[in-house]
């Protein structure tokens, strides 16, 4: 191998790791919190950059530590159904992805402390958002990395609901708002469940395998027909969740927009109760990716429009 393909090779393997495809889904929900915080006047753009940013670099450090630790644990073997990452192929090294790390929760905190720097208005808040960051760094590691992972004992969807939907979207309405209002956890609510249903998907797709490996996640914990079934009710979930929001709060033909994906949802929802197979799911974890951007995306123009129009 000559070293041009070699570097290729390298390069495609840390692409591979850092998985942007996953990165939408985090901006998404930092997206919806500013839309909310637009929609009652408190937009600003340079803390929603910085919250962006921020949630940009934790999703990439989950992303490295969950190579990490499932490499390290030896969960991720040939046999499974997902894509073979960096580690499992060879082409980075332990010490290399450690690094990694490192520099990544260097960045985090950089940009976490501009965060707030420029959006905290008093101590309270600069220590309750450090808090959190920790929290939040602390949360992405743990995933798989250490002696008692969470995700290995079925809490991965918790942790999503938690750091893709109520932390995410509050997390970025407060800073540009600083106050906390009921309406806001319907659709941070939402996040967190379309969140949920991508990891399902991974969870459905690897079941067989992450059983075999003792990585308990909740698919396995629920087993193959009630995780379907659960699958379901996350998207049904956040469908409920805008929808009450919209009925309660925003009153505007807009806020139904969101809607428009629910096709989408309902073919993804027939697919999953139908195939019973978890090499099915292969390309479901795409297409669950996409539509629950999809929803994200139409919720937020919705939003704006029902604003500019009052």
């Amino acid at each position: 191998m000559n070293t041009s393909t070699h570097a290729v090779n390298r390069t495609q393997a840390w692409l591979e790791s850092l998985r942007p495809r996953t990165l939408p889904l985090a901006f998404s929900a930092i997206l919806v919190g500013s839309a909310l915080a637009s929609w009652q006047g408190y937009f600003d753009p340079v803390i929603t950059l910085l919250a962006l940013l921020t949630a940009g670099l934790l999703q990439i450090l989950s992303n490295l530590a969950n190579d990490y630790g499932d490499a390290v644990k030896g969960s991720d073997q040939p046999d499974r159904l997902g894509p073979l990452r960096g580690m499992q192929k060879g082409a980075i090294t332990a010490p290399q992805m450690k690094r990694a790390i490192q520099l990544t929760v260097a960045l985090i905190c950089v940009s976490g402390l501009a965060l707030v720097y420029v959006a905290c208005r008093s101590m309270a808040d600069v220590l309750g958002f450090l808090a959190l960051g920790a929290l939040s760094i602390l949360a992405a590691i743990t995933y798989t990395v250490g002696t008692r992972p969470y995700g290995y004992m079925g809490l991965g969807d918790v942790s999503v609901l938690i750091f893709f939907g109520w932390l995410s979207v509050l997390g970025s309405w407060y800073l540009q708002a600083h106050t906390l209002i009921a309406p806001v956890w319907l659709p941070a609510t939402a996040c967190g469940l379309l969140a949920a249903a991508v990891l399902n998907i991974n969870n459905l797709r690897d079941i067989d395998s992450d059983r075999r490996n003792g990585k308990n996640t909740l698919a396995v914990r629920l087993g193959p027909v009630v995780a379907r079934r659960y699958h379901v009710g996350l998207l049904a979930g956040a469908l409920v969740c805008l929808a009450v929001f919209n009925l309660l709060w925003l009153h505007s033909l807009w806020g139904w927009l969101f809607l428009l994906a629910s096709p989408l949802l309902a073919r993804q929802a027939r697919f999953v109760l139908r195939e019973t197979e978890p090499a099915a799911m292969r390309p479901m974890l795409e297409r669950t990716l996409k539509a629950a951007l999809l929803v994200n995306l139409l919720f937020i123009i919705g939003l704006i429009i029902s604003q500019q129009l009052r």
